[in-house]
């Protein structure tokens, strides 16, 4: 459908979104000029870590005369392959949201919008918003590719062109197959779908990494021969896929090579997937929006039946246990939510399996060295924890959007909401945690004394986390967004991740510094205090208890502010 001459065109869609974020930001210019410095800092730091550890990853590399570049190549191949993976899934996800379920889209269904207008429209915002972390993480890793082997200016003109149909493919791929599925399913019920696949598809691209552990890449003892070492990494993973070619492009580019046959195959796709995209689009999205909101006005109503686990619950009283199953329910009913505990798991799964790989059993690896080890893994256990709270239980007041009123003009009190939403959230972290470092303590073969300790500090920091996570999102709620996976990435998300960072390197400290003179003091037959076990350990519960108590009784202020408001 061509567009009439003076109608409205993609730019004129894009811009009133370009000046609501100007206005945003001049709006907020002074009052969040803090948090600017904060974020800002944080990338600069994320952006200088990134670069000079690849930078020196890759200086190693070029010192191996005959395989570094070899290396050098492989590993880009794998970071793109990856990122493109994850782009494409994002960009599905993000076209359905643009297309067919944005808000705007009835009045812009209603006006003298074309199909086409829109698609260019909303291909590009669906490219900006699904594309802009992994633009985030690239960069510095492209940089150390330019500035180690000497790139010169012309190689960031050449990476631009490389980027930009690298990032466009997935866009226009992705918008293509939304058009697809909401034509099979009705919407809604295509993001439900799109959930559980998301899911699955990144819990397998993980196994299949995790099974090619290409750590024997640094290794050429495992294989046979030199030669076939050199022929693993000569040969292309997917020499199909786009993250290849553009691989090949920048390794040959700095290599002083032609590298404009993998750009033209990069731009060539792009360009293909666009106009299929836009034809497609322009025919028939008319269709598949009037299915969509066919489908979104079919609502189900069922009263759910009780089961044993509703009758369990009755201990707790009316009004806790009805909240209690409000949260569960609330938290099964969303497939964006519950699917993701499938990649959830899988990365658990290849986080304890790495475990084994540990080179903590051979010669030279002194007793205490093994049992240090453990107080690192509590720090990392922790870290999952609180990434774990910073997705589930961080927009867990946020997501009660606009009901909330319902809650404020009820006589229920704030203190038992919290109360439910920390239950619900410590009880399942509280086991994870103990399954976490429990399996990995045993894999290690730590002593008898750590494995009680370690389980003890990551059992005391599971409480802390939770409350923060409920404390911070309820000091810094997002109660008109669509996705709850964004909620944790705003300012709040990042105070919370900050502190969660510190609570938790603290608490390892003061139950591993401990611990490890305890045994070092028992190898060499020294005197060993109680004393010296208990401060630390009574300092460290006291700044559990302080950081559990604390944000939920701000959190319960904050609430019943905002009910008095």
């Amino acid at each position: 459908m061509p567009e009439s001459r003076g109608g409205v065109g993609a730019l004129d869609l894009l811009r009133p979104k370009w000046q609501m974020a100007r206005h945003r930001l001049r709006t907020h210019e002074q009052g969040d000029l803090r948090r600017t410095l904060v974020v800002g800092a944080l990338g600069f730091g994320f952006w200088s870590v990134a670069f000079f550890v690849s930078l020196r990853l890759l200086r190693y590399f070029r010192s191996a005369e005959d395989i570094g570049t070899l290396l050098a190549a492989k590993l880009l191949a794998l970071i793109l392959l990856s990122f493109v993976s994850i782009l494409l899934l994002s960009n599905t996800i993000g076209a359905l949201s643009s297309f067919f379920l944005a808000r705007d889209l009835d009045q812009l269904a209603a006006s003298p919008v074309t199909p086409a207008a829109l698609f260019r429209a909303r291909l590009a915002e669906t490219a900006l918003h699904s594309s802009w972390m992994v633009v985030l993480l690239l960069v510095p890793v492209i940089a150390a590719y330019g500035v180690a082997y000497d790139g010169g200016v012309g190689f960031v003109p050449y990476a631009l062109a490389v980027m930009l149909p690298y990032l466009l493919i997935p866009a226009a791929l992705g918008s293509s197959f939304t058009l697809l599925l909401v034509n099979v399913f009705p919407a809604r019920r295509t993001r439900d779908l799109l959930s559980v696949i998301t899911a699955l598809a990144v819990a397998g691209l993980v196994l299949v990494f995790r099974a090619a552990r290409p750590e024997q890449l640094a290794r050429p003892e495992g294989f046979a021969n030199f030669m076939q070492f050199v022929a693993a990494l000569d040969t292309p993973s997917s020499p199909w896929m786009p993250s290849e070619w553009a691989a090949t492009g920048i390794v040959k580019f700095l290599s002083g090579k032609a590298a404009w046959q993998p750009l033209l195959q990069l731009w060539a796709l792009a360009a293909a997937l666009s106009v299929a995209g836009h034809f497609a689009y322009t025919r028939g999205w008319r269709r598949a929006y009037s299915m969509a909101q066919e489908g979104a006005n079919r609502q189900r109503h069922q009263k759910p039946a009780r089961g044993w686990f509703d009758r369990t619950l009755l201990v707790l009283g009316p009004v806790r246990r009805e909240l209690v199953l409000k949260e569960l329910r609330v938290f099964s009913r969303d497939s964006t939510q519950w699917s993701q505990l499938v990649l959830l798991a899988v990365l658990l799964v290849v986080y304890v399996a790495n475990v084994r790989y540990l080179p903590l059993n051979g010669p030279g690896v002194s007793t205490l060295l093994r049992n240090i080890v453990p107080f690192l893994n509590l720090a990392l256990a922790g870290f999952v924890l609180a990434s774990i709270a910073a997705r589930f239980v961080f927009p867990s007041v946020s997501l009660e959007g606009r009901a909330l009123w319902l809650l404020r003009s009820s006589p229920l009190p704030m203190r038992d909401l919290l109360w439910a939403k920390f239950w619900v959230g410590a009880v399942p972290l509280f086991t994870l945690a103990l399954v976490l470092v429990g399996a990995t303590n045993l894999l290690l073969g730590v002593l008898p004394f750590v494995h009680v300790v370690s389980l003890l500090a990551i059992a005391a920091l599971v409480f802390p986390l939770t409350a923060m996570a409920l404390g911070f999102g309820t000091f810094y709620p997002r109660f008109d967004s669509e996705n709850a996976a964004q909620i944790p990435t705003s300012f709040g998300g990042l105070l919370f991740m900050l502190s969660a960072v510190g609570t938790i390197g603290l608490v390892a400290y003061l139950a591993g510094r401990p611990a490890a003179r305890w045994i070092v003091a028992s190898h060499f037959g020294w005197d060993r205090s109680a004393l010296d076990l208990l401060w630390p350990f009574a300092v460290a519960l006291t700044i559990c208890v302080t950081l559990t108590v604390l944000p939920l009784s701000l959190a319960r202020q904050r609430l019943e502010r905002l009910e008095r408001a």
